[in-house]
């Protein structure tokens, strides 16, 4: 509508600029007094506020974190199947990282942020977070947390440092759930709501380090807009997997990418960056012909 609007100004201008300039010349007149009437009959379209709602998303560390944060050390992790998903993971993460894993594998990505959330034990390797570290996790399949029969109210308390229902419901107010909604049975959600559920635990969590996996999945675009304001100023260290290019590109400034085999290429650079760069394309190059050749 907005655009509809704009090009009706433009034809609005236009048809005032020659009703001024040959409204007086005889041999223009007819022209002019048809171009009259046109400007008579356009109309500009009213555009209605809109009645769609942000939610507000504010993650706010408890503690300011340290210099050492994560340390990453021979990581490998193999599935049930037999399928080697990480294979000597190590890197270090700092206090101003906020990476983005990438790669076709989202198996991998998955136990390595299940691993990083203690959720998960590798095979062999070691990981240590930094003592000023505390960590909020976003699990890509959140079945297990919304499988009760509690009230939002009552299972977000559950999480919350501070027992008050007021101020549990500050937070789920921020998520766009009102005082009654209070009182919804969790397992009765639907996806993007449980979403909202999880991001509002991990507000009121006050934790400085955040793993996020897929968090985009069920939600709205400006749920994706709030979601992407909250980590791009968040003031602590993020590690996430997300499918939205935009969101990768503006909340991350360092990629890793886990390569099919389980082995890792780590840059410190922006997401489109990290796709354009020739260096990165030869590494890919190497390690497919590295696959051909034990395929042969």
């Amino acid at each position: 509508m907005k655009e509809a609007n704009k090009k009706k100004e433009e034809k609005i201008k236009e048809l005032q600029e020659f009703i001024s300039r040959f409204s007086a010349n005889a041999s223009k007149s007819k022209q002019a007094t048809s171009r009259k009437r046109a400007l008579e009959k356009i109309q500009l379209d009213e555009i209605k506020p809109s009645s769609r709602k942000y939610p507000y998303i504010d993650f706010r560390p408890d503690r300011e974190i340290g210099n050492e944060v994560l340390f990453v050390e021979d990581i490998c992790y193999t599935a049930e199947d037999g399928t080697k998903l990480l294979d000597h993971v190590s890197f270090t993460m700092g206090h101003d990282d906020k990476i983005a894993f990438v790669g076709g594998n989202e198996l991998a990505k998955t136990a390595l942020f299940q691993i990083l959330a203690g959720e998960l034990e590798p095979d062999s390797g070691s990981y240590k977070w930094g003592v000023t570290t505390s960590q909020a996790y976003f699990p890509k399949d959140n079945t297990k947390e919304f499988d009760c029969d509690y009230t939002i109210t009552d299972w977000l308390m559950g999480y919350s440092p501070v027992k008050d229902v007021t101020y549990v419901r500050g937070f789920l107010g921020r998520m766009l759930f009102p005082g009654e909604d209070g009182v919804k049975k969790v397992k009765v959600l639907s996806g993007g709501e449980k979403v909202r559920c999880l991001l509002s635990k991990m507000m009121i969590s006050g934790a400085n380090c955040l793993i996020f996996d897929e968090p985009t999945n069920h939600l709205d675009m400006e749920s994706i807009t709030a979601l992407n304001t909250g980590v791009v100023k968040f003031p602590g260290v993020v590690l996430f997997s997300c499918h939205d290019h935009q969101f990768v590109q503006t909340s991350a400034n360092r990629i890793i990418e886990i390569l099919p085999d389980g082995t890792i290429i780590d840059k410190v650079t922006t997401y489109d960056e990290y796709l354009a760069n020739d260096e990165m394309a030869r590494k890919r190059t190497v390690y497919q012909a590295q696959v051909e050749d034990d395929e042969n």
